[in-house]
């Protein structure tokens, strides 16, 4: 959750936003394959400026720090947060996280020429990879003439998104749509649909592949999770099926096995607002792990 809301940080003062009240509170998580996706819920304390100075982004953050420290210490109070864990080492976490995070989308880089080729092409993979695009890449040459200084300008995280919204029409999120893409390819590959255009495979995959495995979910579990979040779900344990058997599993057999083993366990797809009366003391840490 850290690390989803120092991402979002990261995205918001990319825009020249400035949020003002950084909280775990103020923020909706939503699950994103194996990862979490934050979103701004509450920005009536937000400014929107051309340019954010460094004290705005460091107020932002210290504020965070702040927030999430407080919060957790309530939580922890209340019981519903681990003695053990440390609020303040947590809190923390999201300076060192958007500190990193914003190094890689906007430091300069100094690159030996002999290497440029590869290393430009690493730094804007690495950039995809969190979900950027990159508008256009900046390079000098050092007064040695030996090593390039390169520094990207990114646009909005959605990367992996956008691409796979165009070739499918659906919006997921950027790290279910990094998982869904990677499946296409190697759905390509295995299948002899190298030089099948793109758009097509995705197509086809889409009907043949992702559509079958979401309809094929009892109706009394659909409501568990997003298709594009099930999916992800159920390659991930035809994965460690194949792993465990020792040679590839069929999608039918995985399949039966997710829905009969797996998908009953998940709860449905809801956003706790308010414990109900009298169930407070239920909701541990210790009697309740998958809140943590």
């Amino acid at each position: 959750l850290i690390d989803a809301l120092a991402l979002l940080l990261v995205r918001l003062h990319l825009l020249g936003f400035y949020w003002g009240d950084v909280s775990l509170s103020n923020t909706l998580f939503r699950r994103d394959a194996g990862e979490f996706a934050a979103y701004l819920v509450d920005a009536e304390t937000g400014e929107l400026h051309p340019k954010l100075t460094p004290g705005q982004r460091e107020y932002d953050v210290d504020l965070a720090r702040t927030n999430i420290i407080g919060e957790l210490m309530d939580l922890q109070a209340g019981g519903f947060f681990p003695e053990d864990s440390d609020p303040i080492c947590i809190g923390d976490r999201i300076r060192t996280q958007y500190d990193l995070l914003w190094t890689e989308v906007t430091a300069e880089e100094s690159i030996p020429n002999k290497q440029r080729q590869y290393l430009v092409s690493e730094r804007i993979r690495r950039l995809n990879d969190l979900g950027f695009d990159v508008a256009e890449l900046r390079m000098s040459t050092d007064s040695s003439g030996e090593h390039l200084v390169i520094q990207p300008k990114v646009v909005d995280a959605g990367h992996h998104n956008r691409k796979f919204m165009r070739l499918t029409g659906m919006d997921v999120g950027e790290h279910q749509a990094a998982r869904l893409l990677a499946d296409i390819d190697v759905w390509r590959a295995t299948n002899g649909f190298q030089d099948l255009p793109l758009e097509e495979a995705a197509h086809e995959w889409l009907t043949d592949v992702f559509a079958p495995v979401v309809r094929a979910i009892p109706r009394e579990l659909a409501g568990k999770l997003e298709p594009a979040q099930l999916y992800h779900e159920f390659l991930e344990h035809r994965w460690y099926m194949a792993q465990q058997a020792g040679h590839d599993v069929s999608r039918d057999d995985a399949l039966t096995s997710y829905v009969e083993t797996i998908l009953p366990s998940k709860r449905d797809e809801a956003v706790l607002i308010e414990p109900a009366p009298g169930r407070a003391s239920m909701l541990s840490a210790e009697a309740n792990p998958d809140l943590w």
